[in-house]
């Protein structure tokens, strides 16, 4: 794992977020993607070398309802870049953590994404990501 990529943020509202992020941060959303396979909404921030992605629900029945519905608006994962993701996900399996896909997906952002089930990092939901060549 290279460097976090971006930390994930679930909102129940994007546009009133990405309002509240600009002027937190300072900086206009530099991009907003519907990832359909996930059933959200995305709006990407940067500041310096940092990333924040929120992460708005499509959907009912999406991973990020279910998400605020059980915990509320907040911090939903953090992502870190790979050069390779199989043999990223490889290692993991072999190190005995559990991994929410079984291959990659295409994820926002032009990445390829995996996730590790957080019941083996300790609860907090991790997102490997590799930049699509």
């Amino acid at each position: 794992m290279n460097k976090i990529e971006h930390i994930g943020i679930a909102v129940a509202d994007l546009k009133k977020a990405s309002t509240l992020y600009e002027q937190l941060l300072g900086v206009s959303c530099y991009k907003t993607e519907r990832v359909e396979s996930e059933n959200v909404d995305t709006a990407f921030f940067k500041t310096g070398e940092n990333k924040i992605e929120l992460l708005a629900s499509t959907a009912d029945d999406s991973a990020i309802a279910k998400f605020i519905a059980k915990k509320g608006e907040g911090i939903h994962h953090i992502a870190f870049d790979v050069d390779d993701i199989y043999a990223e996900m490889e290692r993991l399996r072999n190190e005995g953590f559990v991994l929410l896909n079984e291959e990659p997906k295409k994820g926002a952002d032009n990445k390829l994404i995996c996730f590790v089930h957080p019941k083996t990092t300790n609860g907090v939901l991790i997102e490997l990501c590799q930049e699509i060549r």
